[in-house]
Protein backbone atom coordinates (compact mmCIF):
# COMPACT_ATOMS: atom_id res chain seq x y z
CA UNK A 1 0.00 0.00 0.00
CA UNK A 2 1.57 3.07 -0.96
CA UNK A 3 1.15 6.14 1.02
CA UNK A 4 -1.24 8.13 -1.26
CA UNK A 5 -3.88 5.23 -0.81
CA UNK A 6 -3.62 6.27 3.00
CA UNK A 7 -5.29 9.63 1.89
CA UNK A 8 -8.22 8.35 0.35
CA UNK A 9 -9.37 5.60 2.42
CA UNK A 10 -8.34 8.48 5.79
CA UNK A 11 -10.93 10.94 3.24
CA UNK A 12 -13.74 7.91 2.51
CA UNK A 13 -13.47 7.49 6.82
CA UNK A 14 -14.06 10.87 7.56
CA UNK A 15 -17.13 10.96 5.03
CA UNK A 16 -18.53 8.04 6.63
CA UNK A 17 -18.47 9.52 9.95
CA UNK A 18 -19.34 12.70 9.07
CA UNK A 19 -22.78 11.11 7.76
CA UNK A 20 -22.58 9.20 10.90
CA UNK A 21 -22.30 12.82 13.04
CA UNK A 22 -25.13 14.17 10.48
CA UNK A 23 -27.30 11.26 11.50
CA UNK A 24 -26.64 11.70 15.42
CA UNK A 25 -27.65 15.28 15.03
CA UNK A 26 -30.95 14.45 13.30
CA UNK A 27 -31.95 12.05 15.70
CA UNK A 28 -31.13 14.23 19.01
CA UNK A 29 -33.15 17.37 17.23
CA UNK A 30 -36.03 15.03 17.04
CA UNK A 31 -35.72 13.45 20.21
CA UNK A 32 -38.63 15.10 22.03
CA UNK A 33 -40.75 15.58 18.64
CA UNK A 34 -44.29 13.86 19.44
CA UNK A 35 -46.81 12.74 17.19
CA UNK A 36 -50.39 11.33 17.49
CA UNK A 37 -49.66 8.84 15.25
CA UNK A 38 -47.29 5.20 15.34
CA UNK A 39 -46.99 6.09 11.43
CA UNK A 40 -46.42 9.72 11.54
CA UNK A 41 -43.71 9.51 14.16
CA UNK A 42 -39.69 10.25 14.28
CA UNK A 43 -37.84 6.72 13.99
CA UNK A 44 -34.18 7.00 14.96
CA UNK A 45 -31.41 6.25 12.01
CA UNK A 46 -28.80 4.57 11.51
CA UNK A 47 -26.04 4.68 9.10
CA UNK A 48 -24.44 1.19 7.71
CA UNK A 49 -20.94 1.43 6.63
CA UNK A 50 -19.46 -1.15 4.57
CA UNK A 51 -15.67 -1.60 3.02
CA UNK A 52 -14.80 -1.15 0.03
CA UNK A 53 -12.75 -3.12 -2.26
CA UNK A 54 -9.72 -2.82 -4.20
CA UNK A 55 -10.54 -3.65 -7.74
CA UNK A 56 -7.69 -6.45 -8.87
CA UNK A 57 -6.09 -6.16 -12.13
CA UNK A 58 -8.32 -8.52 -13.61
CA UNK A 59 -11.11 -6.61 -13.21
CA UNK A 60 -12.95 -7.76 -10.45
CA UNK A 61 -13.29 -6.78 -6.25
CA UNK A 62 -11.27 -9.07 -4.55
CA UNK A 63 -10.46 -9.24 -0.64
CA UNK A 64 -6.80 -9.76 -1.11
CA UNK A 65 -4.76 -8.51 -3.80
CA UNK A 66 -1.36 -9.91 -4.74
CA UNK A 67 0.11 -7.29 -2.11
CA UNK A 68 -2.02 -7.89 0.60
CA UNK A 69 -3.71 -4.97 0.20
CA UNK A 70 -7.53 -5.50 2.21
CA UNK A 71 -9.62 -2.21 1.39
CA UNK A 72 -9.89 0.40 -0.07
CA UNK A 73 -11.80 2.62 2.19
CA UNK A 74 -15.60 2.38 4.08
CA UNK A 75 -18.76 3.74 2.28
CA UNK A 76 -22.07 4.24 3.65
CA UNK A 77 -24.65 2.01 1.84
CA UNK A 78 -27.74 3.43 3.49
CA UNK A 79 -29.56 4.83 6.61
CA UNK A 80 -31.76 2.64 8.01
CA UNK A 81 -34.68 3.40 10.56
CA UNK A 82 -34.82 1.80 14.05
CA UNK A 83 -37.56 -0.43 14.31
CA UNK A 84 -37.90 -0.61 17.71
CA UNK A 85 -40.65 -0.11 19.64
CA UNK A 86 -42.08 3.92 19.98
CA UNK A 87 -42.42 5.68 23.42
CA UNK A 88 -46.52 5.40 24.35
CA UNK A 89 -47.08 8.28 26.75
CA UNK A 90 -50.59 9.00 27.87
CA UNK A 91 -51.12 12.54 28.05
CA UNK A 92 -54.85 13.45 27.43
CA UNK A 93 -54.66 17.20 27.65
CA UNK A 94 -51.56 17.09 25.16
CA UNK A 95 -52.56 18.76 21.69
CA UNK A 96 -51.29 15.80 20.04
CA UNK A 97 -52.88 13.12 21.72
CA UNK A 98 -55.08 10.84 19.36
CA UNK A 99 -58.74 9.81 20.68
CA UNK A 100 -57.19 7.32 23.62
CA UNK A 101 -55.32 10.41 24.88
CA UNK A 102 -51.62 8.67 24.01
CA UNK A 103 -48.97 10.67 22.45
CA UNK A 104 -45.61 8.83 20.49
CA UNK A 105 -42.68 9.81 21.63
CA UNK A 106 -39.60 8.45 18.91
CA UNK A 107 -37.45 5.42 19.92
CA UNK A 108 -34.27 7.89 20.40
CA UNK A 109 -31.81 7.80 23.27
CA UNK A 110 -29.90 10.39 23.68
CA UNK A 111 -27.53 9.32 26.57
CA UNK A 112 -26.70 6.62 23.12
CA UNK A 113 -27.09 9.23 20.61
CA UNK A 114 -24.41 11.22 22.95
CA UNK A 115 -22.04 8.18 23.16
CA UNK A 116 -22.01 7.43 19.37
CA UNK A 117 -21.76 11.33 18.62
CA UNK A 118 -18.30 11.34 21.01
CA UNK A 119 -17.39 7.71 19.13
CA UNK A 120 -17.99 9.41 15.78
CA UNK A 121 -16.16 12.43 16.08
CA UNK A 122 -12.94 10.61 17.78
CA UNK A 123 -13.48 8.21 14.76
CA UNK A 124 -13.73 11.50 12.65
CA UNK A 125 -10.14 12.81 14.62
CA UNK A 126 -8.27 9.64 14.00
CA UNK A 127 -8.81 9.56 10.34
CA UNK A 128 -7.51 13.43 10.23
CA UNK A 129 -4.52 12.22 12.12
CA UNK A 130 -3.86 9.66 9.82
CA UNK A 131 -3.68 12.37 6.78
CA UNK A 132 -1.64 14.60 8.62
CA UNK A 133 1.05 11.47 9.88
CA UNK A 134 0.79 10.14 6.13
CA UNK A 135 1.70 13.71 5.01
CA UNK A 136 4.38 14.39 7.21
CA UNK A 137 6.08 11.12 5.67
CA UNK A 138 6.22 12.12 2.55
CA UNK A 139 7.30 15.48 3.41
CA UNK A 140 10.14 13.33 4.96
CA UNK A 141 10.62 11.37 2.19
CA UNK A 142 11.09 14.30 -0.11
CA UNK A 143 13.61 16.27 2.26
CA UNK A 144 15.73 12.53 2.31
CA UNK A 145 18.42 13.55 -0.92
CA UNK A 146 19.43 16.86 0.79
Amino acid sequence: MSLSNLFSIAGTGMSAQNTRLNTVASNIANAETVSSSVDETYRARHPVFATMFSNARNGGGTLFEEQGEAGAGVQVTGIVEDRSDLQARYEPNHPAADQDGYVYYPNVNVVEEMADMISASRAFQTNAEIMNTAKQMMQKVLTLGQ
